[in-house]
């Protein structure tokens, strides 16, 4: 059905994870998310801190079929892209393109999710992220 895959995400989730920085400095991050719209709307914000610095991910998707759009941000390291990729099963996959390169995945159940990012061009160079919902 049309939007299930967004809608097993909404709401407010916490967690742990780690940053990696293009210098190979790494932190542990918390991390809070939220995630709003529903059916084939997605509003995504992830916050999280580090013991130097912050991270802070927005993204607005549409999805089509299994097929989603739209943009991604990250606010700390001044990045914009357009997002495009895929939502099978119990994963979103996404590719970032534009200001900055790179992936996005979100594995999730119930009740946990797993978010990967890998960027390019950028001082940040990695973030992994595990959450529940809080």
């Amino acid at each position: 059905a049309a939007g299930t895959t967004f809608d097993v995400l909404l709401g407010s989730w916490r967690g742990t994870g780690q940053i990696v920085l293009s210098d190979g400095k790494a932190e542990r991050l918390k991390c809070n998310a939220y995630y709003t719209g529903g059916g084939s709307q997605l509003g995504m914000a992830i916050r999280c801190q580090s013991e130097s610095s912050n991270v802070e991910i927005r993204s607005k998707l549409s999805q089509s079929g299994g097929r989603i759009t739209g943009t991604w941000e990250e606010r700390t390291f001044n990045a914009t892209g357009i997002a495009a990729g895929q939502a099978s099963g119990d994963r979103i996959s996404l590719q970032i393109s534009g200001g900055v390169t790179g992936t996005m995945s979100v594995s999730y159940s119930g009740s946990r999710q797993s978010v990967a990012i890998s960027t390019q061009g950028i001082a940040l160079k990695s973030v992994t992220i595990d959450l529940s919902r809080s």
